[in-house]
């Protein structure tokens, strides 16, 4: 059996543009399709994540086009819909960045800061992103 790991991701938007999605999300993508059992909280700037209807504006380099631009919405969506992983995002960041909750991808559950370190004690494994 899988240890419980909470997946704390803080960093943001890296890589997205030449990789199509987050790193950290991709992975724990791939590790729960091995047996892995994860949980993720978006803090910080990673809140940006949830928010619905995100788009890359078109990014060109010389003659070379992004053709599959970053869907974070659509990433944290699989996540939660085909892998069954809860992702939550700290609600007073959400504020911090101007984000209503009503902005948010359906599924997201709002988590106040206060009540991380709970969370983080019901986890056998608590990475930081």
């Amino acid at each position: 059996m899988a240890k419980k790991t909470l997946n704390i991701v803080e960093s943001a938007y890296r890589a997205v543009m030449e990789e199509q999605d987050d790193t950290i999300l991709w992975v724990l993508a791939a590790m729960h399709s091995a047996g892995a059992d994860h949980t993720v909280v978006l803090r910080a700037n990673a809140v940006n994540y949830a928010v619905a209807g995100q788009a890359a504006p078109a990014l060109a380099v010389g003659e070379w086009r992004q053709t599959q631009p970053p869907r974070m919405d659509r990433d944290l969506t699989d996540l939660m819909e085909k892998r069954s992983i809860p992702v939550f995002v700290i609600a007073e960041d959400l504020s911090d960045r101007g984000i209503a909750s009503s902005e948010l991808i359906p599924g997201v559950r709002l988590l106040p800061r206060a009540a991380l370190p709970a969370l983080c004690a019901e986890y056998a494994v608590v990475s930081h992103w």
